[in-house]
């Protein structure tokens, strides 16, 4: 496992040490590491890793399936608000 050393905001910090505290994570370093895989998924990275977690790869094909609605290809005016 290669190990990483960052600078985090304080506003960041404290929401991480936050859902430690409320028990969303185990402990920090897992919460660093799941945030990061859930951040990373959003950029639909692929993994070279084909050992992945059957649970990682619903939430990745749940991501993949939504659409932002900013990156709409249609020109049409009916939009509704």
């Amino acid at each position: 496992m290669s190990k990483v050393e960052l600078s985090l905001p304080d506003r960041i910090d404290n929401d991480i040490r936050r859902l430690v505290e409320q028990g969303e994570f185990v402990n920090r370093d897992q919460a660093v590491e799941e945030l990061l895989s859930m951040g990373m998924s959003a950029y639909n990275t692929t993994s070279t890793d084909d050992s992945q977690d059957p649970e990682e790869n619903l939430f990745s094909q749940a991501v993949e399936d939504q659409q932002d609605p900013a990156a709409r290809t249609d020109t049409g005016d009916d939009y509704t608000f």
